[in-house]
């Protein structure tokens, strides 16, 4: 049986070796035919605390390795995702503010 990997963004790094992560779904509503987004917390482990508040990570299912702590991080997805926004080299808004 192939293990579930799911993606999310870090909420809390406070505890040792743990990190919760928040993972979004889209589900259609039953009765209003509206897409409605929930989201789910999951403990995972990080071994190393490598990983800090607003990371998006990749988390797989693995063995229990506490009461609530089934997931382990298997890698981070690029950027943080609250950061700010760099910018592109040659756009007009890096000109200006050099002139």
């Amino acid at each position: 049986m192939s293990r579930r990997i799911l993606q999310g963004v870090v909420v809390s790094d406070a505890c040792d070796k743990t990190v919760i992560v928040r993972v979004e779904r889209r589900v259609m509503h039953p009765i209003y035919k509206k897409f409605v987004t929930t989201s789910k917390k999951y403990a995972a482990h990080d071994a190393d605390n490598r990983h800090r508040v607003g990371d998006a990570v990749r988390i797989q299912e693995s063995r229990p390795i506490s009461k609530r702590k089934h997931w382990v991080v298997i890698g981070r997805l690029g950027d943080r995702a609250g950061g700010p926004p760099q910018p592109v080299a040659g756009s007009a808004a890096s000109e200006a503010g050099a002139a």
